[in-house]
């Protein structure tokens, strides 16, 4: 959760910083240029007379602002991107958001019927115990069959081990 937290306040800071480049689109420059330079000579054809150039309309400072007509172009796209990554993070952290809920409640549920499966089989075994005290008492007496008492002794023996695998999900399903 905290990194999803952390990618959309990175998609925001990415769609800040990209409408703040608008800016970032137009270059600004200067330059200085002295009154006091050597006067630059211009050699004329012929005769061999030089006129000097009068340096007087650049002089001082300059300023000049240049642009790329591909970034204006770019920058809108740029903006458009940055939010639909924005979206799609968000996106991202919903459907995360959606399967932990339903993880959760699939786990829940799990929990709840190994629950209900363990007091069966703790009924089970309780109605097994009786039983088996029952056919032991009549056995002892010589009013049941050697074969009976087996049968529910296996029945009894089958109901603790289905108590204890029952008891083994239940505590696996609380875990997870």
């Amino acid at each position: 959760m905290k990194a999803y937290e952390h990618k959309l306040k990175i998609a925001e800071m990415n769609i800040k910083r990209t409408k703040i480049d608008w800016l970032g689109i137009f270059n600004f420059t200067y330059l200085y240029s002295p009154t006091s330079t050597l006067a630059l000579y211009n050699s004329t054809s012929g005769g061999g007379a030089t006129n000097p150039i009068t340096p007087g309309l650049l002089n001082g400072y300059q300023i000049g602002v240049s642009t790329s007509l591909g970034s204006i172009l770019q920058r809108p796209g740029q903006i458009k991107a940055a939010k639909e990554e924005y979206i799609l993070v968000q996106l991202d952290q919903e459907e995360y958001n959606l399967s932990i809920t339903a993880m959760v409640q699939q786990r829940y549920y799990q929990y709840l019927q190994q629950l209900i499966l363990l007091n069966w089989k703790a009924k089970d075994l309780g109605n097994a115990e009786s039983s088996l005290k029952d056919i032991k008492y009549k056995f002892e007496k010589g009013e049941a069959t050697f074969e009976n008492y087996n049968k529910v002794l296996g029945l009894y023996s089958t109901g603790i081990q289905g108590k204890i695998q029952a008891e083994a999900a239940l505590l696996t399903a609380k875990s997870n």
